[in-house]
């Protein structure tokens, strides 16, 4: 299995929210090419699991794949037992860390507040989301890290390849994108040149806030 330390590596996690999975390998492959190699498919979408199992044999070490929108221990034990990497959640779950420690699995844990944000990392998380990102933009997590320079944050929600470098700056580990990465448009066309050139764009952008913060 690749090692997580993949998603601060390429320092971008592609969030595939989509009511067609048919087309997870292709896109997977398609975002691998751009440099984005973490790429988790969320439970919002019940073929979810059926869809990692087959990226996973699709791309065996050339990706990282994971699950998304996972609410609670018993969703996480379906993902990793359909072969997720690693495991994300929108909001605060201690059972969730518990169990994904359990069978050796990183987390990334949805927070919001320093107080959530703070909880979820003395749980055990390994990363935590930061969930909604534009709610207070990469300010927020500039302020937050102040106090908490420990915690490994990825803002999430309002992230794209226009913004993630100010992310970066702000001291986020990574970014994580969504639609502004990933289209419906995009995957049922089979554009993949278009999703390899934002991949590109994205891990572009991440490479830039790092070198201009460092």
């Amino acid at each position: 299995m690749p090692d997580a330390r993949i998603i601060e590596e390429d320092g971008v996690v592609a969030v595939v929210r989509l009511d067609d999975l048919s087309a997870a390998a292709p896109l997977a492959e398609a975002l691998a090419r751009g440099g984005v190699r973490a790429i988790e498919f969320t439970y919002t979408n019940p073929a979810a699991g059926a869809a990692i199992a087959a990226t996973r044999a699709a791309m065996d070490e050339r990706a990282l794949i994971g699950a998304g929108s996972v609410l609670d221990p018993e969703t996480a034990r379906a993902a990793i037992l359909a072969g997720a990497a690693y495991i994300v959640t929108p909001t605060l779950s201690v059972r969730t860390i518990e169990l994904c420690h359990r069978y050796g699995v990183p987390t990334v844990i949805g927070a919001l507040t320093p107080t959530e944000i703070l909880t979820a990392w003395e749980a055990g998380a390994t990363y935590v989301k930061v969930f909604p990102a534009s709610l207070g933009g990469p300010r927020y997590l500039k302020d937050v890290l102040g106090p908490l320079p420990q915690v490994k944050l990825i803002p999430t929600g309002g992230v794209s390849a226009e913004n993630a470098a100010d992310f970066i700056r702000a001291g986020a580990v990574a970014v994580a994108l969504g639609s502004n990465l990933v289209d419906a448009k995009s995957v049922a066309a089979a554009d993949w040149p278009t999703l390899t050139e934002r991949a590109r764009a994205a891990a572009a952008a991440v490479r830039a806030g790092r070198a201009s913060a460092g």
